[in-house]
């Protein structure tokens, strides 16, 4: 099971171009004893993740949504939701929503839907008729 922790290690991994813009929010956001909080770091992640594609720079999209399929397979419940809610979420209201659905793979592309119902008052919930 993936767990919160290796979350970002999993993003950079996939997402070099990541890896500066990453450290620069670390050192903005966080004191060196302060504990990261995972929705607000995927969420910065997402928004990279909105500018590679303004810039249609997609050579780590595979990559980047491999990793977010893998999130939602072998994460524990609290990556499952992170990958969701964290960073699936962050992207409905960036340019790159009218086209995600092309880069997503079958479990996340669920989620995507399922998000997109819930936002839209059609489900009560995230997941229901899924």
């Amino acid at each position: 099971m993936i767990q919160k922790h290796e979350v970002i290690d999993l993003f950079l991994s996939a997402c070099p171009s990541y890896k500066e813009r990453w450290l620069h929010f670390v050192s903005e956001t966080y004191d060196d004893s302060e504990e990261h909080l995972p929705y607000i770091d995927v969420s910065d992640f997402a928004q990279h993740v909105d500018e590679l594609y303004q810039q249609q720079k997609l050579t780590e999209f595979p990559m980047i949504f491999e990793v977010l399929e893998m999130l939602h397979i072998n994460g524990d419940d609290y990556v499952k939701e992170l990958a969701t809610i964290g960073f699936l979420e962050s992207l409905l209201d960036c340019e790159i929503s009218s086209s995600i659905e092309c880069f997503l793979m079958p479990i996340s592309l669920k989620w995507w839907i399922s998000l997109n119902k819930f936002m839209s008052g059609e489900n009560r919930y995230v997941g229901e008729d899924q």
